[in-house]
């Protein structure tokens, strides 16, 4: 009886989770009120699906422009397809469209149309916005690879949708006879071989009347093809007051074919039906964790922010005629079968993200980790961070610690002689041109037991601190494996090697010399230089994996107490002559929790 009574709770609080709607606590326009001098989050309106391979998002920016959609912005210049993990790695393989009436424009300046924020909507699956400019109410809702568009026009003889392909190599075609558009966009801003390209095929339910085609900037009526720096196209037909016209688009980065396939995400679905399954796939997602006792604003900061991190990595994988996954490498190039993932960098994620990953979604994350053994097979490295393919950005090798953790916790991968080779050859090699992935240093750090501060290599006591924490969490992994003992020993030792770079006198971390001796002049405060986006407070508590030898080098427990009171207590005064003008503000502990409070709504 009471085993009935159990399963009858479990099934109730199942179903109650599944009721719930979670998603009227995202705000996906949190923290979009930012620039590139003062972050309040750094943040677009992703309009996705969990993970998805493709998000949209409305266009304030301009193209090229990593601040693509901000708060403060009064118009929208188009519809843009993004895959975009942060303004400082910017986008790939982006493409939008803008619907207009009177006059066809393609120039964004030109097309760009007013709104407001009382005529807008915005939900983790669903954009609502009403063009002032042309009285025509645009909204989309996405799969994971695929959207559907609803424009709702006004009465006019001369209404218009222009498609921009992006510049730096794009190519577009009119097919009038099937109310169709294809075409593919180069653009990136990295990390990609020589032949990437974003395959897109967009499907109106109307015929055309007006067609032209842009080459750099110059409308060529009824030309429907170009292949040049900058493609864009524009399609025209009379529509009557309040009559809707739906434009279905998917993309693939592997072939207009699988372009096509991934329209069938779509189905026969009508733009409401595409909106609720979206809320269901969010609402799945994030009803996996329930939060009580806080008040309404607490709520739809934690949702927002949960919502957020769901959405990276994002699959970079298709789904083949047999439904299997396949995928084209941003490494070399191929078409292969299997999973990817991609924009995501372990210096911002590893500590936080993944572990959620592996508590919360462990069946997304063994995805995401046969992902990375695909990337290791395909590159020669683990990625550190990726957007798509290898980006020389941040530094560590942390790699280990997303993968290890992962393993440790019960997500196997299928080929763990891969991951455990895999990891060994990153501690012993770096990229030949992403000097980022792999390890910088490695000879001097092997060899020395940290990286020196005099042998211009940057960050180098950052380099070393996670190093130690990386090759500890190899040394976790490789004691599960039962490799051998020697082995085992080699990378608890090296897992010792922060204290190499702690300096007694001022009892912090400080950079290390070649000879042994510490640098000089040595100012705590300084941010970057031997450490990333931090300075010497910051850093030296990063010893995640053994806390007790921390306190036993600051001279015990009454010491290590007042050294971590002094991270509250010291003014946030910073040297920044290492980076140059500070572009955000850096903030003590204190002033961040009550930003994270106040701010962010």
């Amino acid at each position: 009886m009471k085993k009935c009574w159990l399963l009858f709770l479990v099934l109730s609080c199942t179903f109650l989770a599944q009721s719930k709607d979670w998603t009227q606590y995202v705000n996906p326009l949190m923290g979009t009120q930012s620039s590139f001098e003062l972050s309040t989050g750094n943040t677009y309106p992703a309009i996705a699906r969990p993970w998805g391979m493709n998000f949209w998002t409305p266009q304030t920016g301009k193209m090229g422009d990593g601040w693509q959609y901000v708060y403060t912005a009064n118009k929208i210049r188009g519809f843009k397809q993004t895959h975009q993990p942060s303004p400082w790695i910017n986008d790939y393989g982006q493409f939008s469209i803008m619907p207009m009436v009177g006059k066809p424009e393609f120039d964004e300046e030109k097309r760009a149309s007013w709104f407001g924020h009382k005529g807008e909507e915005a939900t983790p699956y669903y954009y609502k916005v009403y063009l002032a400019e042309y009285d025509i109410v645009t909204e989309m809702s996405p799969t994971e690879r695929a959207v559907l568009f609803r424009f709702t026009f006004p009465e006019n003889a001369h209404s218009y949708i222009a498609v921009d392909a992006f510049d730096k190599g794009s190519f577009i075609q009119i097919i009038p006879e099937e109310n169709k558009i294809i075409g593919y966009s180069t653009r990136n801003s990295g990390g990609v071989p020589e032949n990437f390209k974003n395959y897109f095929i967009i499907q109106f339910d109307k015929p055309f009347t007006y067609k032209a085609t842009v080459n750099n900037g110059n409308i060529q009526e009824n030309a429907t093809e170009q292949t040049t720096d900058h493609a864009g196209a524009i399609i025209g037909f009379k529509t009557q007051r309040g009559e809707q016209v739906h434009a279905r688009i998917a993309s693939s980065f592997i072939s207009f074919e699988q372009a096509a396939r991934n329209m069938k995400e779509l189905g026969n679905d009508n733009l409401e039906q595409i909106k609720q399954k979206g809320q269901k796939a969010w609402n799945q997602v994030l009803g996996k964790i329930e939060v009580e006792g806080g008040n309404l604003d607490q709520y739809r900061t934690f949702y927002s922010c949960l919502y957020r991190s769901l959405l990276f990595p994002r699959k970079f994988y298709e789904l083949d005629e047999a439904g299997k996954p396949v995928h084209y490498s941003p490494y070399n190039g191929q078409v292969l079968p299997g999973y990817m993932f991609t924009d995501t960098g372990f210096w911002d994620t590893f500590r936080c993200l993944f572990p959620l990953l592996n508590l919360m979604y462990p069946s997304m994350n063994k995805e995401m980790q046969e992902g990375l053994i695909n990337t290791y097979k395909e590159s020669g490295f683990f990625p550190e961070w990726a957007s798509p393919g290898h980006r020389d950005c941040m530094i560590g090798n942390n790699s280990a610690s997303v993968l290890a953790d992962a393993y440790l916790k019960g997500i196997k991968v299928e080929d763990v002689k891969t991951l455990y080779e895999g990891l060994i050859h990153g501690t012993k090699n770096v990229h030949p041109t992403v000097s980022s992935t792999g390890r910088r240093g490695y000879e001097y750090y092997n060899k020395l037991g940290y990286v020196p501060y005099d042998v211009k290599i940057n960050e180098n006591t950052a380099r070393t601190l996670e190093y130690a924490y990386n090759d500890w969490c190899i040394y976790q992994l490789a004691k599960e494996l039962k490799r051998p003992e020697k082995e085992i020993q080699l990378f608890a030792k090296r897992a010792m090697n922060y204290k190499n770079v702690f300096d007694k006198d001022s009892k912090l971390m400080r950079g290390k010399n070649e000879d042994g001796t510490f640098q000089s002049p040595f100012s705590p405060l300084k941010w970057g230089d031997a450490f990333t986006e931090g300075n010497s407070w910051h850093y030296s508590w990063s010893v995640f994996h053994d806390p007790q030898g921390l306190i036993d080098l600051m001279g015990g427990k009454d010491m290590f107490i007042t050294m971590l009171d002094s991270v509250f207590s010291v003014p946030p005064v910073f040297d920044e002559s290492y980076y140059g003008p500070v572009s955000y503000t850096h903030l003590t502990l204190p002033t961040n929790r009550e930003v994270l409070r106040t701010g962010y709504s």
